[in-house]
């Protein structure tokens, strides 16, 4: 249990710091109700966290090992990596072109309509996250 409690937090720390990063790429970041761009801000953080916890279980179920980011680090980051790719642009492509629940700003680069910072951020943060669940955890 503390694996997956360490892998949360780290994903909490790092898709934090990641979708901060990304938001002056997306059209809510010209709210003016500056309360209201918190909250989403948030509940991407949270969305995040939930996505990464839940790739961190499938390398573990696949792995039988909970400690995969130190013994496997990487069979399971490519597992989460992919999971993530596969998911973020099932959900960015369904939420900006259908559904309409965010939208890009002018200034987001795409790939086949997609935002490419959610889509780095996939292959950026797993590969943090990994680094630093090594750096702290010695098994």
């Amino acid at each position: 249990m503390k694996h997956l409690l360490r892998w949360a937090l780290l994903a909490f720390a790092l898709n934090g710091l990641w979708e901060a990063a990304q938001l002056p790429l997306y059209t809510l970041w010209q709210d003016p109700d500056r309360q209201r761009v918190v909250f989403y801000a948030l509940h991407c953080v949270a969305g995040d966290v939930l996505i990464s916890t839940f790739l961190f279980l499938f390398s573990a179920a696949i792995f039988k090992d909970f400690a995969w980011p130190s013994r496997r680090p990487w069979a399971g980051g490519l597992a989460v990596i992919a999971g993530g790719l596969i998911y973020t642009s099932f959900s960015e492509g369904y939420n900006v072109y259908q559904v309409r629940a965010w939208a890009y700003a002018g200034s987001m680069p795409l790939v086949f309509g997609i935002g490419l910072t959610p889509l780095l951020q996939w292959l950026v943060v797993p590969v943090l996250t990994i680094a630093a669940f090594r750096f702290r955890i010695r098994d």
